[in-house]
């Protein structure tokens, strides 16, 4: 994971995937022994993190049941610039710069899964909906990897197509991130 616009400014590893997991997609939830296994640390570092960033109204703690679920906080005052430092670490800002807006008649574009839900795996899952010149895509998908050292699968349809692949899109992490 590059971390370094973080690194430089947070000691902790630990809270600076918290960072990248909450403000990457901030409509996600998540709740301690999810991220303690996502990570493979302990649910007490987990938990002091956790603590510090709500402490600090950076995420919110909302109890559920015997669970606490956290998500970032968007009325912080910091929220926008946060999301943009984790588009940046992860790549995502140069995936919109460099494929996105060069695409010709693209209508929208979502991130999918793992990333959509914050979780840096290497491997960025985009769906993109228009009329779109695979091989112009496929050569820009090329060069943006290189650059951001991570692998981009994507996914074309038609505006027909994704209305009828969209009813299965509701039950997995999704992220509009470009709309025309």
């Amino acid at each position: 994971m590059n971390n370094t616009l973080f690194s430089g400014i947070i000691q902790s590893k630990l809270k600076i995937k918290l960072l990248l997991r909450f403000f990457m997609n901030p409509d996600t939830r998540t709740y301690l022994r999810q991220l303690s296994d996502e990570f493979n640390v302990s649910s007490n570092a987990v938990r002091s993190e956790l603590n510090h960033l709500s402490g600090s109204d950076l995420i919110t703690a909302e109890k559920q049941g015997r669970k606490i679920w956290y998500k970032a906080n968007p009325k912080h005052p910091l929220f926008p610039e946060l999301g943009s430092m984790a588009k940046k670490v992860l790549g995502v800002d140069q995936v919109i710069d460099s494929i996105i807006t060069r695409l010709g008649n693209l209508e929208q574009a979502y991130l999918l899964d793992d990333y959509a839900a914050g979780k840096d795996t290497g491997i960025i899952d985009l769906l993109l909906v228009g009329d779109i010149d695979n091989y112009h895509l496929h050569d820009l998908t090329q060069k943006t990897e290189r650059y951001i050292n991570r692998k981009i699968r994507h996914l074309v349809l038609t505006r027909y197509e994704f209305e009828t692949f969209s009813k299965g899109l509701a039950t997995r992490p999704h992220l509009l991130i470009w709309e025309k």
